[in-house]
C-alpha cells in the first residue's frame, strides 16, 4: 500500500469535497466496479491474508481519486479499521467473496464514505461563525453548539462502537482547520477538550457533551 494510507491520518485538505470533485454515475459506477473486480482476492483467500489482499484496491482507488478513497473501507466498529462510519462494507473476513461480488461492494463502500465527507462539508458550513476563527470576539456559543452537533452526529453515525471517538476527534479537527486554525493547533485543541472523555462502546451522555463542548470553546477562543 502507498505510504501512510491510513483513513485515521487524513486530514481536512485531503478530504475536502471540494478541493477534490467526484461524480459516479451508474455506467461509471459499473465500469469501476470491473476495473476493481481483478484486483481482489478470490472467496477461497486465506482469511489472515484478506485484510492486506486490499491493499491493491486501496491503492487503486487512491491513484484514481485522491488520498480522500482511503477510507472507503472504514466501516462501524472493528473491521478493517476500526470506529469508522462505512455500513455497507463488514472487514475482509466477511464481506470478501467472489471478486464480482466484492467488487461492487467496494464501489458502494466508496459512495458511502463520499457522501459522508460531503455530508460533514455542509454541516461545517452551517456551523461555522460568520467571523474568521482568529477573531477572539467569536461568541463562544458557535463553538460549543458546532461541537455539540458533531460529537452528536458522528457517536450516531459510527453507534458509538469501538474506536468511534477517534474519528470524532479527526472530525473536530477537520472542522477546526476549515475555519482557519492550523492542523497541529486544531489538534492540540480537540485532545485538551475531549481529554479522555470518550470511549468505546458507549455514546457520551449530555453531561460529558456539555463538558466536551465548552472545553472546546473556551480553548478555540482563547487561541484567537
Amino acid at each position: 500500500m502507498v505510504t501512510e494510507l491510513w483513513a485515521h491520518a487524513l486530514t481536512w485538505a485531503e478530504v475536502d469535497p471540494l478541493r477534490h470533485p467526484f461524480e459516479l454515475d451508474e455506467d461509471a459506477a459499473r465500469a469501476l466496479a470491473e476495473s476493481v473486480a481483478p484486483l481482489l482476492p478470490g472467496a477461497g483467500a486465506v482469511e489472515e491474508n484478506r485484510w492486506r489482499s486490499l491493499d491493491p484496491v486501496t491503492d487503486f482507488l487512491v491513484e484514481r481519486y485522491g488520498r480522500w478513497a482511503c477510507g472507503w473501507n472504514w466501516s462501524v466498529g472493528e473491521g478493517d479499521t476500526d470506529g469508522g462510519v462505512v455500513g455497507v462494507w463488514c472487514c475482509a473476513s466477511h464481506s470478501v467473496t467472489t471478486a464480482d461480488e466484492t467488487a461492487l461492494l467496494v464501489v458502494a463502500a466508496l459512495l458511502e464514505w463520499r457522501d459522508w465527507l460531503e455530508e460533514l462539508a455542509e454541516r461545517f458550513s452551517a456551523l461555522a461563525p460568520r467571523r474568521p476563527s482568529a477573531d477572539s470576539s467569536v461568541d463562544p456559543w458557535h463553538w460549543e453548539r458546532a461541537c455539540t452537533r458533531l460529537v452528536t452526529v458522528v457517536a450516531d453515525r459510527t453507534q458509538a462502537e469501538s474506536g468511534w471517538y477517534g474519528h470524532c476527534m479527526q472530525v473536530l479537527t477537520w472542522f477546526l482547520t476549515y475555519n482557519g486554525v492550523v492542523q497541529e493547533r486544531s489538534r492540540e485543541i480537540v485532545e485538551s477538550a475531549v481529554g479522555g472523555r470518550f470511549g468505546s462502546w458507549i455514546a457520551p451522555d449530555a453531561t460529558v457533551v456539555d463538558s466536551v463542548s465548552s472545553r472546546f470553546a473556551q480553548t478555540v477562543r482563547g487561541q484567537g
